[in-house]
């Protein structure tokens, strides 16, 4: 999902780069830094940046735009609220761009990508407060990992559409060849994210900002 330079035409890399700024602007207004004055949250939102940067380096993939790697991004937000996730992301981004593994030119549009993954991420969460009992398997399960398998699909789904409809590669192509793939790849990251969320809510708490034991573990 690290798109190239050169799959697309030039005006969706500059259409991406004039929706992604004023959203990182907003991200950067908006998002809870003063969380981050705690040193141990600072670390752990630094450490998360660090080891999602070194985990996209470890991807699949047979043509330029349709590889495969974990996210991270149902972490990232239940952790740290879509908005730090958001200018997290784009930080791993920014660093798997300067690694090689990304284009330059391709960085708002990846960003965005990720950004998609926020979103769901989110949207799952604000889902289950809302039409779900609050029971710490409730959130375990389903934003852990249902959020963490449909914020991959999501992804995939959005770059797919993206360079179909860029002329990148046809309808065809794609559905057979890579879309079953992000099935699997789905499985993969709601294992690991819902495994992560387990442990941090059961140990580190405080490093999750949507989680709160008077609501989740109180009189359960």
């Amino acid at each position: 999902m690290n798109l190239p330079d050169t799959l697309l035409g030039e005006g969706w890399y500059w259409a991406a780069w004039a929706v992604w700024l004023p959203l990182f602007a907003r991200s950067l207004f908006r998002a809870p830094w003063a969380m981050l004055k705690e040193s141990e949250q600072w670390n752990v939102w630094l450490g998360m940046i660090v080891l999602l940067t070194l985990m996209w380096s470890l991807k699949a993939g047979v043509k330029p735009g349709l590889s495969l790697h974990l996210l991270g991004a149902t972490v990232f937000t239940l952790s740290f609220g879509p908005h730090l996730a958001f200018v997290g992301l784009s930080l791993v981004v920014l660093g798997v761009t300067l690694n090689g593994e990304a284009g330059y030119f391709s960085f708002a549009i990846n960003a965005l990508l990720m950004g998609v993954g926020v979103t769901i991420s989110q949207a799952v969460h604000r889902l289950a407060l809302s039409f779900l009992p609050r029971h710490f398997f409730i959130y375990v399960f389903i934003n852990g990992f249902l959020g963490a398998f449909l914020a991959v699909f999501g992804v995939g789904v959005a770059a797919t559409c993206l360079v179909a409809m860029a002329g990148a590669y046809e309808w065809d192509y794609l559905v057979s060849e890579y879309l079953p793939y992000l099935v699997l790849l789905g499985f993969s990251e709601a294992w690991l994210s819902g495994m992560l969320i387990t442990l941090f809510v059961i140990y580190r708490p405080g490093w999750v900002l949507t989680f709160d034991d008077s609501i989740y573990l109180a009189n359960k």
